[in-house]
């Protein structure tokens, strides 16, 4: 036996599902330039043509990021009954982890790529190449944030998605999709870790994700089962 749950906090988290979606959507579409896994001494340049006008498309991505960690943290209290928790709340976890993990790294890209901008300015190339040297191990740790963050988000969609399937708690489909999406994102870090254009789809297919979650809480709200079993 189930009831529909409706009302301010599946509007709340649905528009925040939404609003999370369409800050990492514009953020990453309307910016001038995107940075791969790597900085690379061609980034500042790059970025050095409209600086201001892509630190503020970089916060607004960074904000997006934050955004669907303040979503997943409504939708835990949406997910507060018994036995069902078990599973959610594991994998709500892991989603805010690997989310934030994500919105830390692309703060470091964002500070990075502006202050590069400034620090290379008439710069010989060779001075450059040994600027570049000097950050190479912080660029490294950022990149394992990248990784981590993606697969961290995975493995906790897989268990957010198991636990929409296994009680209902949103529709069928967008249980697997959930699902799905973990084990793609998890699967393609784990079998080429080094190639960010194979999983460059994967970001638009969460973003599109987010926007079914959002619209499903706000068409449908969710299913909490009075007795599960």
């Amino acid at each position: 036996m189930t009831k529909v749950t409706k009302g301010f906090e599946t509007k709340f988290t649905g528009w925040a599902f939404i609003l999370a979606a369409l800050l990492l959507w514009a953020g990453w579409g309307l910016t001038t330039h995107h940075i791969g896994e790597y900085i690379v001494a061609e980034d500042f340049k790059e970025v050095g043509k409209n600086v201001w006008y892509w630190i503020w498309m970089y916060r607004i991505h960074i904000f997006g990021w934050v955004t669907m960690g303040i979503a997943m943290f409504a939708l835990t209290t949406l997910t507060t009954g018994k036995p069902y928790r078990v599973v959610t709340f594991p994998g709500i976890g892991m989603v805010i982890v690997g989310t934030f993990a994500l919105a830390i790294a692309n703060a470091f890209y964002y500070n990075f790529g502006a202050w590069g901008v400034g620090k290379t300015a008439g710069m010989t190339p060779v001075e450059v190449e040994a600027f570049m040297s000097d950050v190479l191990f912080t660029n490294q740790y950022v990149t394992c944030f990248i990784r981590f963050g993606r697969i961290f988000s995975g493995v906790g969609l897989v268990l957010l998605g198991a636990g929409f399937i296994k009680w209902n708690l949103m529709s069928k489909w967008l249980g697997w999709f959930t699902a799905l999406l973990g084990l793609a994102a998890m699967g393609i870090i784990l079998a080429i870790p080094d190639n960010f254009e194979v999983y460059k789809p994967i970001f638009h297919v969460k973003v599109v994700w987010l926007i079914a979650m959002g619209v499903s809480l706000l068409k449908s709200g969710i299913n909490t089962p009075v007795e599960a079993k």
